[in-house]
Formats: structure tokens, sequence, C-alpha cells
């Protein structure tokens, strides 16, 4: 990166993010890590009541590694009065680490970081986009994304679905705007081998209406009808488990879908030799990038960026809310095993040419120094 280190020292770059947890924290970690590899110095500030265990862990294992430090301040998930502490916490931390780059990650860190500070870089992780404007709460979230527009010197979307969104509900940045994908590490193209008690099904991801768990026990219910004992391991937690969890039990599958609560992804993939990712909407999701690298088979929606990912395959991608149409594809990966295991090599190959972390960090850190010349000019 000697077109940045050439502007005379290196970076000092702030990220702000509300709820470490998802596949949100996980960019940020990877994406940190890598720009303190490439000899930035780096930042962090996250809510400080939330993220659970996991993120406890990581947070720790990354923070001697800031040396811009690591700040969690309480942050409301909804608009409130909270929110002005919040921002001014942040505005004096970015004041004090003398931050060339405030990057803020989705909606509430994006806000964090654009109300009182400059140079800034955002990345929308689906954020105030999943919301429609003709809904209260749309209209308030997207009202103030248009209003933060002028303050942002770089939109960075980790998908061109993402970028498209945007643009659709937004209308274009005026300013500059990038597509960096998200990547993975090298160790995630070790293959997974199912364990011996593995179900024919695995779904890995958060328990909400959003990701299409219903679709996917209907789909095992459809089957069921039809004389074919499909068995599921449902991996993740999220509030809508007990809607599940009931759903399952009204369609008499306590026997065939287990729910076994969060687990890392890798770990969860053993559970199963197909994953299901049956996704009512995404942007560019981790589990199915993930699941690619470590050539596990899969069934995925049409939905968000996830064709970004697919590439060649996306043909195979189906209709997302279809239970009928999910129910048929799982019928036929399971019976055509050798095919979606050779599906899965392409796809691995296709992710580790162009989705790789290191990729990622480059790319985000060539907007950057993009942004930064065009600040210096103005």
């Amino acid at each position: 990166m000697a077109h940045l280190r050439g502007m005379g020292r290196t970076l000092n770059i702030l990220h702000v993010l509300r709820a470490p947890v998802g596949g949100l924290f996980r960019h940020v970690l990877d994406l940190s890590r890598g720009q303190i590899a490439h000899g930035h110095r780096v930042g962090l500030i996250a809510d400080a009541s939330t993220g659970g265990a996991w993120a406890e862990e990581s947070l720790a294992q990354l923070a001697p590694q800031l040396a811009l430090g690591m700040s969690r301040v309480e942050m409301s998930r909804h608009l409130g009065l909270r929110d002005i502490a919040a921002a001014s916490h942040v505005a004096r931390c970015a004041a004090q680490a003398e931050a060339d780059i405030v990057h803020g990650h989705g909606a509430k860190g994006g806000a964090y970081a654009r109300l009182l500070t400059s140079r800034l870089a955002l990345t929308p992780h689906g954020g105030s986009l999943h919301f429609a404007w003709n809904s209260p709460a749309g209209f308030l979230y997207l009202a103030s994304e248009r209003l933060l527009m002028p303050r942002t010197e770089l939109f960075l979307f980790e998908s061109e679905y993402g970028r498209c969104a945007f643009e659709r509900k937004l209308g274009e940045s005026g300013t500059l705007a990038r597509v960096v994908h998200n990547g993975v590490r090298p160790d995630e193209f070790a293959p997974i081998l199912p364990v011996p008690e593995a179900t024919d099904l695995v779904f890995v991801g958060e328990l909400r209406t959003l990701k299409g768990v219903d679709v996917l026990i209907e789909a095992i219910a459809a089957l069921m009808r039809r004389g074919k004992h499909v068995t599921a391991t449902v991996v993740g937690d999220g509030p809508d488990r007990g809607a599940f969890e009931a759903l399952t039990k009204a369609r008499a599958l306590v026997q065939l879908v287990r729910f076994v609560g969060a687990k890392p992804a890798r770990t969860g993939f053993a559970l199963g030799r197909l994953l299901v990712v049956p996704s009512r909407a995404e942007s560019l999701p981790y589990v199915v990038l993930e699941g690619a690298a470590a050539a596990v088979p899969m069934i995925a929606t049409r939905v968000g960026g996830i064709a970004e990912i697919f590439g060649a395959e996306a043909s195979a991608l189906i209709d997302p809310g279809d239970a009928e149409g999910l129910a048929r594809a799982i019928a036929h990966a399971l019976s055509h095993p050798a095919a979606a295991t050779d599906a899965a090599g392409r796809l691995q190959q296709r992710i580790r040419m162009a989705f790789g972390v290191d990729a990622m960090t480059q790319a985000v850190l060539a907007a950057y120094g993009e942004a930064l010349a065009i600040h210096n000019q103005g």
C-alpha cells in the first residue's frame, strides 16, 4: 500500500459498529486484522451491552493489536436520546486518535461515525436498506440516511446488489462509491467432514423470519407428505426460535428437526450433509462464503448478493419463500450427492480466486486512498 504510506504516515483508522454480532462483526474483525497486518493503526468502538461470549473472546484477542484502542459505549438499537451521548463519544475518540478514516458499519455505526466527525467511510451492511419508505420506521431510517449522505466521503458496498438497493431507495450518493466483496481466510478452505450423527440438512444462522427457517420447515413437511423423511439440524439462536420450534411441532416434525443453539459456523456445517440457506433477504452472507470455501454442498436462495458469490453456478439458486421449490431442490440434491459435491468443488475454486480476505482488505485500503486524495484536493 505504498500509495497510502506515500502520503507521509501510516493511516489511523477507527471502525464504529453497534452490535458485535453476526456477519457485520466478522467483517470488522477481519478487516481490522488485515489493516493492522498492512501496517496501519486501528481502533474500534462498539456497543457495551451486546455481543455474548464469542464476541467478548474475539474482542479480547484483538484488543492488544489495536493501536488506537477499543471503546465500548451504550448504543441503542432504535433511535433515542442515548444516540446523542454515543455520537459524542465517537467524536471524542476520533479526535483523540487523530483518525484519518472513521469507518462506520451498519445503520447505527454509520450514523455515529458521520454525525460529528469527518473523513468518513460507510459500509451499510444492509442496515437501513432493509426498510421501506412506506413504513413509519422505514421512513424515519431512510430519511435519516438521506440527510447523512452529504457527510459521507466514501460508500463501500459488500455487493453490487447492496449498491443497487442503496441507489434505488436513496438515489445516487454523489460521492465516491466502491463495491468490495467480503472475503474468507485461508484456514476456512480446510475440508469439513460430517459427524457420524449428521442429519441430511443443516441450517446455520440467526433464527428470525428473514432467514427463512419456516420455509425450510415447510419444505421438510412437504417431503414427509410424499413419504420422504428428511432430517435437519437448525444451528443458531434468535428472536423467532420459539415460533420455529412451535411450527416444527405443529407439522409433526419433532423427530426429524432438531434445534441445537448457536455454534461456530464450521462446527455447524459438520452437523449436516447439505447446507440450506433459505433466506428471504441478504446482503453478501458470510455463511454462504464460509460454506462454499469449505466445499460444503449447498442450496441457497436467489436474494441479495448470493448470485454474485455463485457466479456461473447461480442458475442453481431457488426463489425465496417457495417451500415447494425448496423441497424439490432438497430431494434432487439428496438423490444426486455426487453432482452436489462436484458443484460444491467448483464453487470453492471460485471463492478461492475471488473472495479472499486479503483481497478485501487491499480493496478497502485502495478506496480509502481514493477518498483521501479527493478530500485533500478539496
